[in-house]
């Protein structure tokens, strides 16, 4: 199938960036292109570095960027190597960075990349396809505990230690190799009462499989300081998150570059040292409209935080 995907809060992440027609920026997940083509639209000698570890999102946005291939460099890597890759280049300092952390439409809807319960497939969900490790090795090698504490922690389901229990009893019986059979598992784990109005069941355990085998919030974390240092003065960061692990994170990591001080509360004046790098611009995550909410219904959990670099 066509890699399709509706870029969300896209006149939001445009105005967000304050983009300047002479300026650098980077879409560190490039997806299909929308984001970064809705900025090419704004560059005159500008210039626009795409970055996505998905080879299918990465020949679908050279051919959506095709009009503007005299502005734009397409890399693909994982967003934790940004700085790495901006350098190899020879770029030191951009004007803007977006991160849209959501699974595109095209991933979920493509059957055999196993993200989605809503199709019999593979159990695979590698945002990278060159990784070695997929879903199947989790869910067929992880030991129980690790499974529930998985399940637990980046699934925020409260069947964890059940659904981590039957899926370790069905693999006595032969690997769990679809996500057809693991939805059956999970399914048995999860009282009726509680399914019938939770949504799909395998929802949360899926999740945390994705997020677990792609390292998702380990990279964010490690990721998010580097990129605020990328900035020049008075340029932004925008990230579109699209649940509250990672919406946390942002939130936290942008407070802390905004206020790193680490003296004791009751000291007169700050000796730790730490300077501020920036300020928050939005106190609250921008979300949706309702317009946008009724076209796109995977936008409803978006929520987009800015950054300005002091």
């Amino acid at each position: 199938m066509a890699f399709e995907h509706t870029s969300i809060l896209c006149d939001e992440v445009v105005t967000g960036l304050v983009v300047v027609p002479n300026g650098i920026y980077v879409d560190a997940t490039l997806g299909g292109g929308g984001h970064a083509l809705a900025i090419c639209k704004q560059l005159v000698e500008g210039r626009l570095i795409g970055i996505d570890q998905d080879e299918a999102a990465i020949l679908a946005a050279t051919n959506r960027l095709q009009d503007f291939a005299d502005k734009i460099t397409i890399i693909r890597s994982n967003y934790c190597e940004v700085k790495k890759q901006l350098h190899q280049i020879g770029i030191q300092k951009v004007d803007g960075i977006l991160m849209d952390l959501g699974v595109s439409s095209y991933q979920i809807d493509t059957a055999i990349r196993g993200f989605s319960y809503r199709y019999d497939a593979p159990l695979d969900m590698r945002m990278d396809q060159r990784q070695s490790q997929t879903a199947k090795e989790i869910v067929n090698e992880y030991s129980e505990g690790k499974l529930y504490r998985i399940i637990r922690d980046y699934g925020e389901d409260r069947f964890a230690k059940n659904i981590a229990k039957h899926i370790v009893l069905e693999r006595e019986n032969g690997p769990i190799e679809t996500t057809g059979r693991l939805n059956e598992v999970i399914k048995r784990a999860i009282p009726m009462k509680f399914q019938q109005n939770s949504g799909h069941p395998s929802k949360r355990t899926y999740q945390a499989i994705r997020i677990e085998l792609n390292q998702e919030l380990e990279v964010l974390k490690q990721s998010l300081d580097e990129m605020i240092e990328l900035l020049n003065p008075g340029r932004r960061i925008c990230i579109i998150s699209f649940h509250s692990l990672e919406d946390r994170i942002v939130k936290n990591a942008f407070r802390k570059n905004e206020n790193p001080c680490t003296c004791p509360s009751h000291f007169p004046i700050c000796v730790c040292g730490k300077k501020p790098k920036g300020k928050v611009i939005t106190r609250k995550p921008i979300l949706p409209t309702q317009e946008e909410m009724q076209e796109n219904n995977r936008s409803k959990s978006a929520k987009l935080r800015i950054f300005e670099r002091l």
